[in-house]
């Protein structure tokens, strides 16, 4: 169980450092869609970033993954409320809705 507790932090922190690197115009783009300022995109990149770098030192250090996913969940909640605002259709919710199902698993293995 442990394995698929570490393999799913590895998901979520690799696709979270994907996103906010190599498929930044994306980012971009989708913000701009949400309404929301070129600040509250840098500090939500630089938040998913250094959760995501927490949840990859959690392997070997479990006692750093609780509040790190949970935080991660609370911004895939945001994700997931700012397209159901624009009415994104369900292809553009599943990556954070899957981000967020995963990072609820982590947080609960860890309490």
């Amino acid at each position: 169980m442990e394995n698929l507790i570490n393999l799913a932090q590895l998901i979520v922190a690799i696709s979270v450092i994907y996103v906010w690197t190599f498929r930044f115009h994306n980012v971009l783009k989708e913000f701009k869609q949400f309404g929301l300022s070129d600040l509250t995109r840098n500090i939500v990149g630089a938040t998913k970033i250094s959760l995501a770098t927490l949840l990859i030192t959690g392997i070997w250090y479990p006692s750093l993954v609780l509040i790190p996913s949970i935080l991660m969940g609370i911004l895939m909640i945001s994700a997931q409320f700012f397209h159901f605002k624009i009415s994104n259709p369900f292809i553009k919710h599943l990556p954070s809705l899957i981000l967020l199902v995963l990072s609820a698993i982590i947080a609960y293995s860890s309490i």
